[in-house]
């Protein structure tokens, strides 16, 4: 029996031969890009790993850097407390459940669970440091504003002498954080007092609540600014930044929550992606006038502002918003307190105590260290893929801004924080405790980990918590 031949097989130069194998597809670029990513992180890693070993030796020669545990305001003391399973299991459980949970609840589902969750992580890194002295007592110090709170039975009055008592020497000077703060600060918690909710238990629970609120505000500006799949990557990020460990308690995490609505609020009505545009370019105005008198130095956030109108094109909003704005500082002037003397006054403060002791030539580099630990390793590699997009994204703005890509958006959005971030570091007046005072900032940078790519999104998540549960378990932190 004969057998046929197999016919031959089908080739561009009909020969029968088979041709070679094409090339395989290559992930080369993006293999590249996630070797850059680890080098960014690892270039955080060294700068913090500096800025301690530089720090010790400072500190042990001339005690200049008025540290005990350099670059942190923080002395070694190893311990566990009440928080300690609650922040591990919330760590385990965001890594864990984060990333897919965000991509799939409905929007105002994620919206409910960002701030449930981020409330959560806040105060269990707290409560690791117990009840009493992680929370209760944290603004009750002699540092802090619940000190005066009797000295402001007659507000007004009050409000007119303020300045009298912010240099050291004066007679009835205020706490350092009620000096180094205009008085919205410590107007807060003397309404809460008057309202039933006085003591440090009650204001710890406002910092948190209120502070926590701070991640939906980015949320709600990075959908509406770049994409909502970049606010869904962003969001495991936010509810999990090592920035907790400083923000429960503190006042600065009430602070971040004010200036951060006070930009989604801008991003709304720039955007017009609220019912009621003129109301919310209103109220970001208005909130953005009170952030200016709770922290001298949040004018900065002005950086963030301005990016808000670049992205949305747009400067319909600034008539309304600078309208609100403006109304806190007429009310406080028409009070009897002058915002530009006091900040006068408080640089000559400052350098009367520990800032005119703490090197320049350290801290200005030092203080980037502390941002690192506070911003946590994925958004330091998330920055440097925003800084390598962000050329591409201006040109595109201005070519055709709705050509612009996502992403591109995103990174003009977090560097504008970081340009602010480096102008506060650059002045001299932010020397040392910038993983505190730098919060409103910080908190921008943290979206930027939503560049990176998602296959390896648990892994950053880890090396955000890790370094965070671990600096609240052998460091007392303060402020």
């Amino acid at each position: 029996m004969k057998t046929e031949d197999a016919a031959p097989t089908d080739t561009a130069d009909g020969t029968g031969r088979r041709p070679p194998a094409p090339p395989e597809p290559t992930d080369a670029p993006a293999r590249r890009e996630r070797r850059r990513d680890l080098a960014a992180a690892a270039a955080g890693v060294l700068l913090v790993a500096a800025a301690v070993a530089v720090g010790h030796v400072i500190q042990n020669r001339d005690g200049s850097l008025r540290a005990q545990w350099p670059p942190l305001l923080a002395s070694w003391d190893p311990h566990l407390g009440p928080g300690t399973p609650a922040a591990l299991t919330m760590a385990v459980l965001v890594v864990a459940y984060g990333p897919p949970l965000a991509a799939r609840l409905p929007w105002r589902g994620l919206l409910a669970a960002a701030w449930a969750g981020s409330m959560a992580w806040v105060f269990s890194m707290a409560l690791i440091d117990g009840w009493h002295r992680g929370v209760a007592k944290r603004l009750t110090t002699k540092h802090e504003y619940l000190r005066v709170i009797d000295r402001f039975e007659d507000i007004p009055a009050t409000l007119r002498d303020f300045t009298n008592h912010i240099l050291i020497g004066e007679p009835g000077n205020w706490p350092a954080h009620v000096a180094g703060h205009p008085p919205g600060a410590t107007l807060t918690f003397v309404w809460l007092d008057r309202v039933g909710l006085g003591g440090g238990a009650w204001a710890a629970v406002w910092c948190v609540v209120v502070g926590s609120s701070a991640a939906l505000a980015v949320l709600i500006a990075v959908r509406v600014l770049a994409d909502e799949r970049l606010a869904r990557r962003a969001a495991p990020f936010l509810v999990l930044a090592p920035a907790a460990v400083w923000a429960g308690v503190s006042a600065d995490g009430y602070f971040t929550a004010v200036a951060a609505w006070s930009v989604a609020l801008l991003a709304l009505a720039a955007t017009r992606r609220v019912r009621f545009p003129a109301a919310a370019a209103a109220g970001g105005g208005l909130l953005f006038g009170w952030t200016c008198y709770l922290s001298y130095g949040l004018g900065l956030m002005a950086a963030v502002l301005l990016a808000v109108l670049v992205l949305a094109r747009t400067a319909r909003p600034v008539p309304l918003f600078l309208l609100g704005a403006l109304t806190v500082p007429v009310a406080f002037t028409l009070a009897g307190f002058n915002w530009w003397t006091a900040y006068h006054l408080l640089v000559e403060r400052y350098y009367q105590g520990a800032g005119g002791v703490r090197p320049y030539g350290y801290w200005v580099w030092a203080n980037l260290a502390c941002a690192t630990l506070a911003a946590g390793l994925a958004a330091v590699a998330g920055l440097r893929r925003g800084a390598a997009a962000a050329p591409g994204a201006l040109r595109s703005l201005r070519r055709d801004p709705a050509a612009a890509v996502p992403s591109g958006r995103l990174a003009l959005l977090v560097l504008a924080a970081l340009t602010a971030l480096l102008a506060a570091d650059l002045s001299g007046m932010s020397k040392a405790e910038t993983e505190r005072i730098w919060q409103p900032f910080l908190l921008w940078l943290v979206p930027a980990a939503a560049l990176l790519p998602g296959r390896g999104v648990r892994c950053w998540l880890v090396a955000s918590a890790v370094p965070a549960v671990l600096i609240n378990h052998f460091l007392w932190t303060g402020w």
